[in-house]
């Protein structure tokens, strides 16, 4: 199912989530910290997981938070962090952009065990503490690249379709659980790894970065302004509030009008 329900823009209560534990991975820029940010604001302590180690114990210590030095592509490292969340934020990714015939195929590995393989073995050892406790929110950060292609992204684009489809298989096995599993499915995000993007493409195609973002990255999207980190984690707070205890299986699209084309 896909949804265009508009999340509020106020914040939860102080104490909304007080007493529940998040973790969230990539969460020491973009994204990810964003979420980390606002879910702790919302009283969840919150499992800051990234590779980057004083990022993350930065903010961990920041935000009264746990930092865990990982790295998502190796499966000991996945299977080491705790398993007591009550929500769980799969964020963490990466992006090479190569044709199919010339994508490096370790490339394209490391991508899937970031993306989705990993995702996979959090969940496998965290819904067991969810279904018992009674209570549980999955919120997968996919992408427009989940529901729609762009060439030369073969990785990213499956990864993120993968991703898409684990979510539901989750929220069917979980909703007896009063567990709820769904995708916030965005567009270009202003983060490192999009900025990057956006200056690798204006020097291979000899224009502004201005130009990149409005005639490269947001063609078709109706909407021409980047998101922010910020409106993602908004999204993501919406879906472990009150009220969305209904909202399962389901990709909330934040894309700018893109897949209304």
């Amino acid at each position: 199912m896909q949804t265009s329900l508009t999340p509020g823009h106020a914040p939860l209560a102080p104490s909304a989530l007080a007493g529940r534990t998040a973790l969230v991975t990539g969460a020491a820029s973009g994204i990810g910290l964003a979420c980390a940010e606002a879910l702790a604001a919302a009283g969840a302590h919150v499992h800051v997981v990234d590779k980057t180690g004083d990022a993350a114990k930065s903010l961990a210590e920041r935000i009264g938070g746990t930092a865990w030095v990982a790295d998502l592509s190796v499966a000991e490292a996945v299977d080491s962090l705790p398993a007591d969340a009550d929500i769980v934020v799969n964020n963490a990714g990466l992006q090479h952009v190569a044709p199919v015939h010339e994508f490096p195929p370790d490339r394209f590995q490391l991508i899937h065990r970031v993306m989705v393989e990993a995702p996979f073995r959090i969940l496998r050892r965290t819904l067991p503490g969810m279904y018992e406790r009674g209570w549980g929110r999955v919120v997968n950060i996919s992408s427009v690249h989940g529901l729609r292609a762009s060439p030369y992204k073969s990785a990213y684009v499956s990864a993120k379709h993968a991703l898409e489809g684990l979510s539901k298989v989750v929220a069917l096995e979980a909703a007896p659980h009063g567990v709820t599993s769904n995708c916030v499915s965005p567009g270009y995000v202003r983060t490192p790894l999009v900025e990057d993007q956006i200056a690798d493409q204006a020097r291979s195609h000899g224009i502004s970065e201005q130009e990149v973002v409005g005639r490269v990255l947001l063609e078709r999207s109706a909407l021409k302004s980047l998101i922010e980190p910020g409106d993602v984690a908004g999204a993501v707070l919406w879906l472990c509030g009150p009220g969305t205890a209904h909202i399962t299986g389901s990709s909330l699209t934040m894309d700018g009008g893109w897949t209304a084309n």
